[in-house]
């Protein structure tokens, strides 16, 4: 089958996180991977998750018969990836001056957390330290405290999505000019990116700094999620008043009877009452209810559960590797799917 990126070919300087995550996604795409490991790595599985998809060489990037092996590679490459931190590189003899000057066409990818410039660009850091400069992580979480979004914000979202864009808008460039470059992907600057919605709304002042006090951060009694009677949890996201009339409906409730969803001061109030009347029923009469119509009411599943619903299923959306775990299934589609 051909896909979009069938013919490219990618060298991928082992790493973790979001740079694996982003050749995935290339791979998945069908460009032609090749995962460079460290000797210490060489007996690294081949599982079916991020890491599927490749070919693998195995290269001591300090030994200069290895380093130029690796040079070799990148000169017949459309697209590097590393995720070294600034300046291991360049001391490798691998930087973009001496990789571009061996071959001009080559989109030079960097995945870094802080940035190749700045002030913390040379120290440590995981998703949870990105995005807590940024804000995003100031506004998740419970009244009391910040909670991390797993790692999805700052390594995945605001990661290795940042530089599939950037390798993809690069490689169209590079259809024009002939010529390729730097993509220079950070993952604070990829969560403040995705921040813009709502520092939109802070703008309009729509929203405040206060956790759960907002509109999408779990404070409306239409946009959170509820327990029900067998432990199980329903999400509601009914903003708009039509969704809105038909979660009332599903849940028995006179819409007349009700506080006014449309003042926050009475939020709290009406948080209650649809809380009651979640927690009389089971999480599988809440779906007998609500799937198939417009409310805006979907249950909260576990992985297992995730994979065998019958819209994750039939789109593949989770799949199970050779062992039967859950994996991530491939988000590309062509007009068969």
């Amino acid at each position: 089958m051909s896909r979009p990126l069938n013919g490219v070919r990618v060298v991928e300087l082992a790493g973790i996180g979001p740079g694996p995550h982003a050749c995935m996604m290339l791979a998945d795409l069908g460009a032609e991977v090749t995962r460079v490991l460290r000797p210490s790595e060489a007996s690294e599985k081949d599982n079916a998750h991020t890491l599927r998809g490749r070919r693998r060489v195995v290269a001591d990037l300090k030994d200069p018969a290895d380093r130029d092996r690796v040079l070799d590679l990148i000169s017949s490459a459309d697209v590097l990836v590393e995720g070294f931190r600034p300046g291991v590189m360049e001391r490798l003899g691998l930087g973009p001056d001496q990789a571009m000057a061996r071959n001009p066409r080559l989109v030079f990818a960097r995945m870094t957390g802080w940035g190749q410039h700045g002030p913390y660009a040379r120290m440590a850091g995981h998703d949870i330290n990105y995005i807590s400069i940024t804000g995003a992580l100031h506004a998740i979480g419970t009244s009391e405290a910040p909670v991390p979004p797993l790692n999805l914000v700052g390594d995945y979202g605001g990661g290795s999505m940042l530089l599939v864009n950037g390798v993809l808008a690069a490689l169209v460039q590079r259809g024009t000019t002939g010529r390729g470059q730097v993509v220079d992907a950070a993952m604070v600057d990829g969560a403040s990116v995705l921040l813009a919605g709502i520092l939109e709304l802070r703008t309009d002042q729509t929203w405040n700094d206060t956790r759960s006090n907002n509109l999408l951060d779990g404070a409306a009694p239409f946009y959170r999620t509820y327990r029900c009677a067998d432990g199980g949890f329903m999400a509601v996201g009914a903003i708009e008043p039509q969704f809105y009339a038909l979660v009332v409906a599903g849940l028995e409730l006179e819409a007349a009877a009700l506080p006014d969803r449309d003042d926050p001061t009475c939020w709290p109030e009406l948080t209650a009452v649809f809380a009651e009347a979640f927690d009389a029923r089971p999480r599988s009469h809440w779906q007998s209810v609500f799937d198939g119509t417009d409310a805006c009411v979907t249950p909260v599943l576990d992985f297992d559960e995730a994979a065998a619903h019958p819209h994750v299923a039939q789109r593949r959306s989770l799949t199970r590797d050779a062992a039967g775990f859950v994996a991530a299934g491939s988000a590309w589609r062509n007009l068969e799917d």
